[in-house]
């Protein structure tokens, strides 16, 4: 074999040609000049941040992150291996300041340690090297760069327009310009409404030292504003994903969640913090000829600390405000009276449903109210997994596991919002858990969803099968966990009604992804129903039971948002009509439909043929407390209430 020799002058020249092309290599792609019309937008875009910076700072919004750690799967194509659930509240005022709420038991949120302290800038790096997810970190991609988003510190460079829901928008792509310094600095993609001027998406990650070092440091995120009042935007949501990551030699992955809501919360005072329950729309019944007995007054003075305690949620932002016909009254409210009624429940006063406004999965009662959280219903696939659930509930009231009355004096309710959930206990001892669980069955065995038990059992068997991967997620911050410490469901004999699970079989849908069915108002905190399509699975992938998944919002503008038709149910809209130009298909809700099931079975809020929600047929809310015989499930003879 022959060698060819090279000269050694020609081998050095060789190399310093490359390595020199090599260190003028740009970081960024070349930037495409900007017309005079897209710059005057960009320069209108920067004036608007600066806007939108000085509106959060007069604000103390709630703000939730949910991290999934994750690892590949074969099947699954990736499954989730840990969890960590954090919930503050913020104040921009003096500066990034969060509040975490403190839990009942620090020991089972080792997370929850203390409050954490300011951070000392916007741009500081999260450090993410060490594996510690700080949530201050998340909450900084709520702002591009507060301190240099101008033309000055970032090269933009103009993409296309794009409708996102209806509201127009240019989309641009940035990086820092070369003579920038330090870390921290965003380059992505920017959508800018072309209305108002406000960035109303952004899509990217934060420099870190080196191009190649950036992920140590931050996270590639998906971050969503809102309408929210005319002319106002807010954060609303952002979504994280790093799906490989180098961890001890491993390749994992990460998914997570913020949501942002409470802005119109009143501002706690500065020194104090302490938060006076208000009594709005009261009654006065002076003239009411009847005396209150001694059982009565008992019962009274339960609702008096029920009022006290739902009052003081509301303010402090976990329980979403009621809205008469909404959510809760046409879907929860109903499925109680289809529970209540066959089992000839006579309760002195009707009995309500609140939504919780936390990912967790929890449930409780309050007096005569039913607190399930939005991560609850958000992974219930079916009207009869929720039923299973409230007839749990249901027993705890008419068992009389009521909450503990000492919240009847509210001056126990004065005491700052991040200290909610140590200063509330609503809680049930396992001895009251296990006899409601029995109880529970009872109900639901005299109810409409007798022959349909099993596909409620199948969501239990789920909810325990992601036990030891997603215990954050099972920790309730206020009520109860659906699971026992043990980790097998309290409605076990449910679950034992189930077949058993089958990733491969495709009629089974045990659970739901968060965020499946509702949606939280970020300005009023009111739920709503998603208006979106439901898709079945195509494979055991699509089914993604309690995972965090990607976030599309249809966005509005606050008046068109603001006006929606009346209907006597929550109604599933179609998908508005979007025009052509330029715009890519919208990514459809991921949340995977339930099997195909007779009408009265369908699951809460899915589309029937007009379009609106179908819920088992029921008698109405003042038929809930019939006394005498038990009259059919379905359609159930009307009574009178009991006197006291």
């Amino acid at each position: 074999m022959m060698f060819r020799k090279i000269p050694l002058t020609f081998l050095i020249l060789t190399v310093g040609v490359a390595c020199a092309y090599a260190k003028k290599e740009p970081k960024y792609e070349q930037a495409r000049q900007l017309t005079a019309e897209q710059a005057a937008l960009v320069q209108r875009a920067v004036a608007q941040e600066k806007v939108l910076i000085k509106n959060i700072q007069l604000r103390t919004p709630l703000v939730e992150t949910y991290i999934q750690d994750t690892r590949p799967d074969v099947k699954l194509y990736e499954v989730p291996t840990d969890d960590q659930y954090m919930l503050s509240r913020v104040d921009f005022s003096k500066g990034f300041f969060d509040k975490a709420y403190q839990p009942k038991d620090e020991a089972k949120h080792g997370f929850f340690k203390g409050s954490f302290a300011a951070m000392t800038g916007l741009s500081k790096a999260l450090g993410l090297e060490k594996f510690t997810y700080n949530p201050n970190g998340f909450m900084q991609m709520m702002f591009i760069d507060p301190s240099g988003f101008d033309q000055q510190h970032y090269v933009f460079s103009f993409v296309r327009r794009e409708f996102v829901g209806t509201v127009r928008t240019w989309v641009y792509d940035m990086h820092p310009r070369a003579d920038v310094k330090g870390i921290g600095r965003f380059y992505g993609r920017i959508w800018i409404e072309d209305e108002g001027a406000n960035v109303v998406r952004f899509n990217g990650t934060y420099t870190g030292p080196t191009s190649e070092d950036a992920s140590k440091y931050y996270f590639h995120f998906d971050s969503w504003r809102m309408n929210v009042q005319p002319g106002i935007w807010l954060p609303a949501a952002v979504y994280v994903e790093e799906t490989q990551r180098t961890e001890a030699s491993k390749v994992v992955g990460l998914k997570a969640q913020t949501h942002f809501w409470g802005y119109s919360l009143t501002l706690p005072t500065r020194e104090s913090e302490n938060v006076s329950v208000k009594v709005d729309e009261a009654v006065d019944n002076s003239n009411d000829a009847q005396d209150v007995g001694p059982l009565q007054a008992s019962r009274m003075w339960i609702t008096q600390a029920e009022n006290n305690v739902i009052d003081r949620l509301v303010e402090a932002g976990l329980v979403a405000p009621l809205d008469q016909g909404g959510y809760e009254n046409k879907v929860l409210d109903q499925i109680v009276i289809n529970l209540v009624v066959p089992n000839n429940l006579a309760f002195t006063d009707q009995i309500h449903t609140r939504v919780m406004l936390t990912d967790t999965v929890e449930a409780t009662t309050v007096g005569n109210t039913i607190l399930l959280s939005k991560g609850l219903i958000d992974s219930l696939p079916s009207e009869e997994a929720i039923a299973s659930v409230i007839s749990m509930e249901l027993a705890h009231i008419a068992m009389g596991h009521h909450i503990d009355t000492r919240y009847a004096f509210n001056d126990r309710l004065l005491f700052p919002d991040t200290s909610t959930f140590q200063k509330i206990n609503m809680n049930h001892s396992d001895v009251d858990n296990d006899t409601a669980a029995k109880k529970a069955l009872e109900y639901l065995e005299n109810s409409m969803y007798k022959d349909r038990l099993a596909n409620a059992g199948l969501y239990y068997e789920q909810l325990a099968d992601r036990s030891k991967q997603l215990k954050a997620l099972n920790t309730p911050m206020l009520g109860d966990s659906l699971l026992k410490g043990d980790g097998t469901p309290w409605m076990a004999a449910v679950e034992h009604m189930a077949p058993k699970l089958n990733w491969d079989d495709l009629s089974q849908t045990p659970a739901l992804p968060l965020g499946s069915w509702l949606k939280t108002d970020p300005w009023d905190d009111t739920v709503h129903m998603l208006s979106a399509k439901r898709y079945a699975p195509m494979n055991a992938r699509d089914k993604m039971p309690f995972e965090v998944t990607p976030i599309f919002y249809k966005l509005q503008h606050y008046e068109e948002a603001s006006v929606e038709p009346p209907a006597a149910v929550p109604v599933v809209a179609a998908p508005a009509a979007q025009p052509a130009n330029d715009q890519p298909a919208a990514a459809p809700d991921n949340a995977p439909a339930p099997p195909t099931q007779p009408s009265s079975s369908a699951a809460p809020g899915s589309a029937g043929p007009s379009g609106s929600i179908p819920v088992s047929a029921a008698p109405t809310p003042d038929q809930q407390t019939a006394a005498g015989g038990t009259p059919p499930p379905q359609q159930p003879a009307a009574a009178q209430n009991p006197q006291p």
